[in-house]
């Protein structure tokens, strides 16, 4: 099936040409009781560790899943650039959003947003750019086939979704 990946996570499959003509939503979460500051509402390191989570809920859609990491390949993230705008407590509903932005053989630049899942309200943006790495060897790498090929089928949809105003000026991948 050319036009269908596995989503292992929900154990469904979906055709490409239904979900990719928005940002993926691979991922929902709710606000852990550990993740509460001093403040009564979600610490600033926790909205990264969540964010981590859609990173990885992508990554597996994707493919690189751990059969792929014990062959010594994975992505790294090199830099993150995150916007906060509203507060949100414990208990509280998450639903995250995963856009592609940019993709070369080694990078992957990403932008997730993280959303109230009830009220639909933007709490938090990241935008990172990752690097495909050896893990074996320790330095970049060209992305697998397989893996490559699916990014190149999002990829085609998500350059055509409306860059997020949040997106920054210098983070970009040189042609």
């Amino acid at each position: 099936m050319d036009n269908e990946i596995y989503l292992k996570r929900k154990y469904q499959y979906f055709s490409l040409e239904d979900k990719l003509n928005t940002p993926l939503e691979l991922y929902q979460a709710e606000v852990h009781p550990d993740w509460i500051d001093y403040n009564g509402h979600m610490s600033e390191s926790f909205y990264l560790y969540a964010f981590g989570d859609a990173s990885d809920a992508l990554f597996q859609y994707i493919g690189v899943d751990n059969d792929y990491r014990l062959a010594g390949k994975s992505f790294y993230t090199v830099e993150t650039h995150i916007n906060f705008y509203l507060e949100v407590s414990k208990g509280e509903p998450l639903k995250f959003t995963t856009q592609l932005l940019g993709l070369d053989a080694k990078k992957l630049h990403i932008f997730h947003q993280m959303f109230h899942a009830k009220s639909g309200d933007l709490l938090a943006t990241t935008e990172q750019m990752l690097v495909h790495v050896d893990m074996n060897k320790g330095k970049a790498c060209q992305i697998e086939p397989a893996v490559e090929d699916i990014l190149l089928k999002i990829w085609g949809y998500h350059q055509k979704l409306p860059i997020p105003r949040q997106k920054g000026r210098i983070m970009s991948i040189k042609k």
